[in-house]
This record gives C-alpha cells, sequence and structure tokens, in this order.
C-alpha cells in the first residue's frame, strides 16, 4: 500500500436548498439549506481500504455519490492522482471510481439479464473486442464466485447475497482503481453479510483496489478497513488507522459509537452506553461544535467555537479535549 493519495477530497460540501422554487416566486423567503456535507477533506493512499462511519443521516452515503460523481458537490474538488475530477466527467474519470449501492436489487435493471447488463458496459466503454464480451462476462461472474449458468437469468432470480455479487461484477467491470462500498452489506441477511465482506477483501487484494468502505457497523469496519473516518452532520470528527482508533478514541462521539458495539460479555452493551437523544437538523445546526448539545463532557467554549479536525502523528479528533482532557476514558 502507497502513502501517496490515489483519491483525495479538497474542502468538499454538498447543499441542498430545501425552499428555492417557493422563494422564486414570492420572492421574499430565505433559501433553508440543507448541509448534507459541510466541508469534508480527506485522503485514501493506493490500495489502502478506508472506512467511513457514522449514524445515518450523517452524510456518508452523499459524500460517496459526489465522490462518484452522481451529484455535483456544491463547493471543493475530487481529485484521482492528484487530477481534479470536472463536474462533467469524461467517460475515463467515470471508470475510474465505482460504486457498489447498499440495495443490490435496485441498483439492478429488472428488464435485464446479467448478460445483459454487464455486456452492455463492455460495449458502451469499448473494453474489450466485441468477440471477448462473452469470455469477459464469464470471467466476471468467476471473480465474484457465481457460475456461468447466472448470466441467463435476471435479477429477481437470485438470493440478496447473489444480487450484491452481481453489483460488484457489474463495478468491476470498468476495471476501476477506486471503489465507493455504500452500505454494502447492511441490506443483507446477516448469515451472508460475511461471505460479501470476505468477498470484497479478497478482490480488493487481487485486483489492487482502493476502497471507501460506508458503513455504520463499527464492527464490519474494523474487520475491512485499514483506517476508519467518523463522521457527524456532514463533517470528519474523527480519523485514525483502524486499531488506534479502536483502542484510543479521542472524540466522545466516537467513544459513544465504540460503546454501542454489542458484545458477548455481559455488561458491556447498554443503551445508555449509545449516543444520547437524536442529532440536531443539517437546516439548523448548533452554533460551536455540533456536537455539543449530545456531548457528556461539553463546556461553554464548546458552544461558542466550532474545534477543527488537529492532528496529532496519524490521528486527527475535532474535539477541544480530545488531546487535553483528564476525564477521557482509556
Amino acid at each position: 500500500m502507497s502513502d501517496d493519495p490515489l483519491l483525495e477530497v479538497r474542502g468538499l460540501a454538498m447543499h441542498f436548498p430545501l425552499n428555492a422554487s417557493l422563494t422564486r416566486r414570492l420572492r421574499k423567503l430565505p433559501v433553508d439549506v440543507l448541509r448534507a456535507v459541510d466541508g469534508v477533506d480527506l485522503q485514501v493512499a493506493k490500495g489502502e481500504a478506508l472506512g467511513l462511519v457514522g449514524e445515518s443521516g450523517c452524510g456518508k452515503s452523499t459524500l460517496g455519490r459526489c465522490i462518484v460523481g452522481l451529484y455535483e458537490p456544491t463547493e471543493g474538488q475530487v481529485l484521482v492522482e492528484g487530477h481534479a475530477l470536472p463536474a462533467k466527467r469524461t467517460a475515463a474519470d467515470r471508470r475510474r471510481v465505482q460504486m457498489i449501492f447498499q440495495d443490490p436489487y435496485s441498483s439492478l435493471n429488472p428488464r435485464m439479464t446479467v448478460h445483459q447488463a454487464l455486456a452492455e458496459l463492455l460495449r458502451v466503454h469499448k473494453l474489450v473486442p466485441r468477440a471477448g464480451i462473452d469470455a469477459r462476462c464469464r470471467e466476471l461472474l468467476d471473480l465474484v464466485g457465481l457460475p456461468p449458468s447466472a448470466l441467463d437469468a435476471y435479477p429477481r432470480q437470485f438470493s440478496g447475497g447473489q444480487r450484491q455479487r452481481i453489483s460488484i461484477a457489474r463495478a468491476l467491470a470498468l476495471e476501476p482503481e477506486i471503489l465507493i462500498a455504500d452500505e454494502p452489506v447492511s441490506a443483507l441477511d446477516v448469515s451472508v453479510q460475511a461471505t460479501v465482506l470476505n468477498l470484497l477483501a479478497d478482490l480488493r487484494r487481487r485486483l489492487g483496489l482502493t476502497m471507501l468502505f460506508v458503513a455504520h457497523n463499527m464492527a464490519v469496519v474494523r474487520h475491512v478497513c485499514d483506517r476508519v473516518a467518523v463522521m457527524y452532520l456532514g463533517r470528519i470528527v474523527e480519523t485514525a488507522p483502524s486499531d488506534q482508533l479502536f483502542s484510543d478514541a479521542r472524540h466522545p462521539y466516537t467513544q459513544a459509537l465504540l460503546r454501542a458495539v454489542p458484545r458477548l460479555a455481559p455488561g458491556h452493551a447498554t443503551v445508555r452506553d449509545a449516543v444520547v437523544g437524536d442529532p440536531p437538523s443539517p437546516v439548523n445546526l448548533p452554533p460551536g461544535c455540533r456536537f455539543n448539545p449530545r456531548c457528556p463532557r461539553a463546556e461553554e467554549i464548546c458552544r461558542e467555537l466550532d474545534p477543527p479536525l488537529e492532528f496529532h502523528g496519524v490521528h486527527g479528533a475535532a474535539c477541544h479535549f480530545a488531546w487535553n482532557d483528564p476525564r477521557r476514558e482509556h
């Protein structure tokens, strides 16, 4: 794994206007803005798997869609090998970054067989000669552990785990360098989640893929990722190598997420250990630190100043007391 960033996100923001059409008609209402992603900086090294975690609604999936080009960011840049990807991406730029979606069924065309879906991609992007399309389709299915007979079947004929394997094959058909995996196992039965995770880990090793793994399950992220970035209300609040973050989390939000991970030992996983309360609205963000209304150790400075993401070595945290709080739990 290289230390040089293959994927870099600089100051990325994605704001959704809520009542812009009504404002245009009446010409007096202010435009309310939902700040789904609000100034994110990320770097992912070549061959690295970065986990992006946080509660539902924190902006993880929106960030992934901005990176892959499905949304045009309000601000900021997405760079691959130092090259800023434009709003209107070329076919070559689109091929470099591909996405696996959370729901494998809705992401597949129900009227197309597996062969038709894969062959269409290969033809449009001219990745193999026409005579080699059938062989490449069989090769892609073999890569994800499905038999050649699956090529003639429709999505409805497969289980959830098999559909996700087809989605992975479709993403790999374009030979991407970067794979955005958006909650790739959360819609699957627990019994098949491990097989899909192991498949992704194996493909990453075999193909040298760089991966941004979006999830809310901290245990899954620890199993798959080299490094973790924790997101809260559109911002990155902590980032560190996986082992370091799980053993020495510095942000109170990260600590609460880790305490909420179920454990077999009695007395370790309780409702009281989870994050208290609901997150504030991304339309009406609190002043100061965004986590202060839910933070058990918030003080006056937290309600006045928004802390930057401050790094000590490779470990970064956006908390006024991350590096100098004697009350911090070990």
